[in-house]
This record gives structure tokens, C-alpha cells and sequence, in this order.
């Protein structure tokens, strides 16, 4: 060995005992507690995720929001054909506006020292949002500062990255004799979000939906913490970004901040969130049942708002056809002003073995 060799060996030693390991896996400090880490690192971290399907890119946008100690996860999830949105608003660590393209860059990462095991296999490494954008279509921060939580969008090609066929069929969940809870049904998106739901309980809730959902549990989410004064006075880019929407004093103004943090909706469905017809979405747990006994949790026992099937087919709860019903009313209203038609009518819905049969009345206004 060469004496400069000897001497660079030597030196990286001396730098490694005085200094740790961590600038031997670094490559170069980004700011912001965010790294760029050397290929030998990310390579025995196992850095390229295996994306293959978008049930594999939400668990790895929740597992990530998890793990930047956000309390509350809004998740919207749309298809137009074959593109996918998937849209996730969180109140965790949030992102500084100049890492917002670089955290996509492959062995960028805020995760020096804490990859960890859990239900879904090795995570931390920091590499999931790389792993994702490589597989998507449009992978960006939207809304993201320091300390404010963040939007990000995905969207995805279903030609190139598929999914489960069955994404309407809500799983089952049994209590075991042991003490675990078993789950049924296809690995489908629901399934997906409700597995992650129920293993991080006791760290944060879940709320999943279409983005006029979501819209409506953000305005209500940041209508509950906020006092008038912060309403009016209060200026979009300086309040948490689960809470911006509650500034919207019109349904313009609504849609608009819905827009910046990627949920698109109309305006016409902003008024009916406005209006109160478009309630926000429970927590997912409270739409999971778990069959056999009480969940395994601190928490009062879990009740279904979606109850389950069986071999004589749907049953739905009481609760939920009311407001099936209330919901299929509100719709029918909106469709009456338009043609004049008599609005105030009771819709029948029927749960049948093979099918929901909805009737409504159709009378002109006299």
C-alpha cells in the first residue's frame, strides 16, 4: 500500500473515531436536518423500493407521514381512467419550500438513523418518495414548510403501475383467539389504509375519501382549532396546511385554497361543503368492525359504520343507510332547482342481496 494510501486510511479513521460513523454514509449535508447519502449506504439500505402497484405507493406515503410524527393523515384518492391521484395532507414535520424537489432525488433523505421494522417490512431508510417518483406519473410537494405538516400529490399511470381490480369491497377484521386481528378480503386500497389505520391507533387517525370528502374534514378539522380573530385575520401560508381551508369565507374562495393544496372540486360542491350538505369523513376506525370480540386497543371498542356481508349478501347498517339516504336527498335537491321540480322528497332506498334499488318521487313544483 502506497504511503498516500496509508495516509487517506488513516486520516478517515481518526475522522470516524472522533466523528462517528454517520460521515462515512453521508455524501453531502443538504440543510435542514436532510442528507444526500454516498451510494455504498444507500445500497446496503436496499434503497430502491419495490413499487408495484398504487397499494404499495399509499402504504409508503403513510409510512412516511408516520414517521414525520403527524397526529392527523387526510388521504384523497381519485381515478379518471387510467390515472390515479392519490392526495395526502398531513400535520407532521412538514418540508422547507427548497427541499421540495430535491426529497425526490434518489438518497436524499431526512433518515440518518432510523430504519426500523414494522408490519410492512424495513422502513426509514428514506427512500420511499424516491421509489415513488420513479414509478409515477407527477410526484410533488404541493404545500410544505417547517413545522406546517404537507400536501403531496402522486399521480399514476394504471397502464404502467397497476392496482387491485376490486377497489370497492371494504375488508373484514376478526379477533383472534390470540389476541390479533385477522383481515379479509382483496389487498385493495381500502384495505391498505384500514391495515395502517388500525397499527398506528395509538399514534395518529386516518381519514380517507374522495378530495370532496377530504375538503369538507379539512374545513372541519381546522374549523374546530381555530378561533374568529384567526379566521379573518389569519394569512394562508403562515397557518398548518390541514388547516388552511378553514380561512375560505366563499365557496370560491374554498375551491381556490382546495386547488393550492391539490384536492381539485367544484365550486358548486364547494358551496354544498360550505352549506353543510357534505359532511366531513370519520376517522377510518370508526368505520372498521371488528368481528369476535373488542379491538385490541386503549380506546372504546371499534363500531362499523359499514357493516359487513354475509352468504344472504349486503347488510348495511341503520346509521349508514340514513345517511346514504340524507346524502342520495341532498343530491336529488341540487337536480330539482335546475328543473323545477319538487325538492323536498324522501328518496326510498332498498338493500337487496344482489343490489341498492334507490326510488325517488318525481313531481313539477304547482
Amino acid at each position: 500500500m502506497s504511503q498516500s494510501n496509508m495516509f487517506d486510511e488513516s486520516l478517515e479513521q481518526f475522522v470516524g473515531s472522533v466523528c462517528g460513523e454517520s460521515h462515512l454514509r453521508v455524501e453531502a449535508d443538504l440543510g435542514d436536518g436532510f442528507v444526500r447519502l454516498r451510494s455504498a449506504e444507500a445500497e446496503r439500505r436496499q434503497a430502491a423500493h419495490d413499487i408495484r402497484s398504487t397499494e404499495d405507493v399509499v402504504i409508503e406515503m403513510l409510512r412516511n407521514a408516520r414517521d414525520a410524527h403527524a397526529k392527523s393523515i387526510f388521504l384523497a384518492i381519485s381515478r379518471e381512467g387510467a390515472l390515479r391521484r392519490i392526495v395526502m395532507v398531513d400535520d407532521g414535520d412538514g418540508v422547507p419550500p427548497l427541499m421540495h424537489d430535491r426529497i425526490f432525488e434518489p438518497r436524499v433523505t431526512s433518515k440518518l438513523d432510523t430504519m426500523h421494522f414494522d408490519k410492512w417490512g424495513v422502513h426509514g431508510r428514506g427512500m420511499a418518495l424516491y421509489s415513488i417518483a420513479v414509478n409515477a406519473e407527477i410526484a410533488q410537494i404541493v404545500a410544505s414548510d417547517s413545522g406546517k405538516g404537507s400536501s403531496i400529490l402522486i399521480e399514476t399511470d394504471l397502464g404502467k403501475l397497476g392496482e387491485k381490480a376490486d377497489q370497492s369491497s371494504f375488508p373484514m377484521f376478526e379477533l383472534t383467539q390470540g389476541g390479533t386481528v385477522s383481515v379479509r378480503g382483496p389487498k385493495n386500497i381500502l384495505r391498505t389504509v384500514c391495515e395502517f389505520a388500525l397499527e398506528s391507533r395509538h399514534g395518529c387517525s386516518v381519514y380517507l375519501g374522495s378530495a370532496t370528502d377530504i375538503v369538507a374534514t379539512l374545513y372541519a378539522f381546522g374549523l374546530s382549532s381555530l378561533t374568529a380573530s384567526a379566521r379573518v385575520f389569519g394569512k394562508a401560508e403562515e397557518m398548518p396546511v390541514c388547516k388552511r381551508l378553514s380561512l375560505a369565507a366563499d365557496p370560491a374562495a374554498l375551491a381556490d385554497a382546495a386547488g393550492l393544496l391539490g384536492l381539485l372540486l367544484s365550486e358548486r360542491s364547494a358551496r354544498r361543503i360550505l352549506d353543510g350538505e357534505i359532511a366531513p369523513v370519520p376517522p377510518l376506525l370508526d368505520r372498521i368492525r371488528i368481528e369476535g370480540g373488542e379491538a385490541p386497543s386503549e380506546k372504546p371498542p371499534l363500531r362499523s359504520s359499514r357493516a359487513s356481508s354475509d352468504a344472504r349478501g349486503l347488510k348495511v347498517a341503520p346509521d349508514d343507510l340514513d345517511d346514504f339516504t340524507d346524502r342520495i336527498a341532498a343530491a336529488y335537491r341540487d337536480l330539482a332547482r335546475r328543473y323545477y321540480l319538487e325538492p323536498n322528497v324522501q328518496p326510498a332506498v332498498q338493500v337487496g342481496k344482489d343490489g341498492i334499488r334507490i326510488s325517488i318521487p318525481v313531481s313539477k313544483l304547482r
